[in-house]
């Protein structure tokens, strides 16, 4: 069966420690749930922000910061939908391969955006890593499209970070759903130019440019319950 924590509005490191408390504990399949008390972005475990984003700038705009247990780029959490997943080593579903997993995950992302949005073209998985449109780029998740991330007409909807143990992995997943406002990242990006260019030419959001917060919300809430149905389906048919 499928654990589901739905733990609400928390900070951002609030957030990612309990991500890292999830994985310490694994034993059972579970999906994380859970939206941000500000405007935040998350980076990964590696990633040094100074290099990348005006940290004063960040402070003045109130964006809140926090390292996440897994690998990967810079993800700004405002426009889009998060959650994490974690399964179990025991599970017949897991696989020695980070790319099998991203697959395995990435895949019920795309039954769930095929469900939920009305699309004129396919939504699918990207064969390979899409090339880079700057240096800067590799270290922000929505600047590149990689292996497995959820595309349309080959831009980036979904993409994510793992973290493997010995216990399991962990899966934090986003998925892009409203266009960015490009004067906050105009302000806190470093590499302005090449990264913003790159997130313009290799995201799609399906709410469009022009979006309410109240519909940005919804959508979340109703892609939740989406995700949850999907991944007990999922799991009950590979056990």
């Amino acid at each position: 069966m499928l654990q589901i924590f739905d733990t609400g509005i928390q900070s951002a490191a609030d957030n990612m420690l309990l991500d890292a408390k999830l994985l310490d504990q694994l034993k059972e399949p579970t999906l994380h749930l859970y939206q941000w008390a500000r405007p935040s972005a998350t980076f990964g475990y590696f990633i040094r922000p100074e290099k990348h984003l005006d940290l004063q700038k960040v402070a003045q705009r109130h964006l809140d910061l926090a390292r996440r247990p897994t690998g990967g780029g810079i993800v700004f959490h405002i426009w889009d939908l998060a959650f994490s997943f974690l399964l179990p080593s025991t599970h017949p579903a897991f696989s020695l391969g980070t790319l099998d997993n991203y697959r395995f995950v990435n895949n019920i992302v795309l039954d769930v955006m095929k469900n939920f949005f009305t699309l004129k073209d396919p939504v699918e998985l990207i064969a390979q890593n899409a090339p880079s449109l700057g240096p800067d780029c590799q270290n922000f998740c929505m600047a590149k499209p990689t292996q497995y991330d959820v595309v349309y007409k080959g831009l980036k909807i979904a993409g994510a970070a793992q973290r493997k143990r010995k216990q399991g992995y962990l899966h934090q997943g986003t998925i892009s759903l409203a266009y960015p406002h490009t004067d906050l990242l105009n302000d806190v990006l470093l590499s302005k130019k090449d990264v913003l260019e790159a997130m313009k030419s290799y995201t799609f959001a399906p709410l469009g440019r022009l979006w309410e917060p109240h519909t940005l919300q919804k959508t979340r809430i109703e892609l939740q319950k989406l995700l949850a149905d999907k991944f007990q389906r999922a799991l009950t048919s590979t056990s």
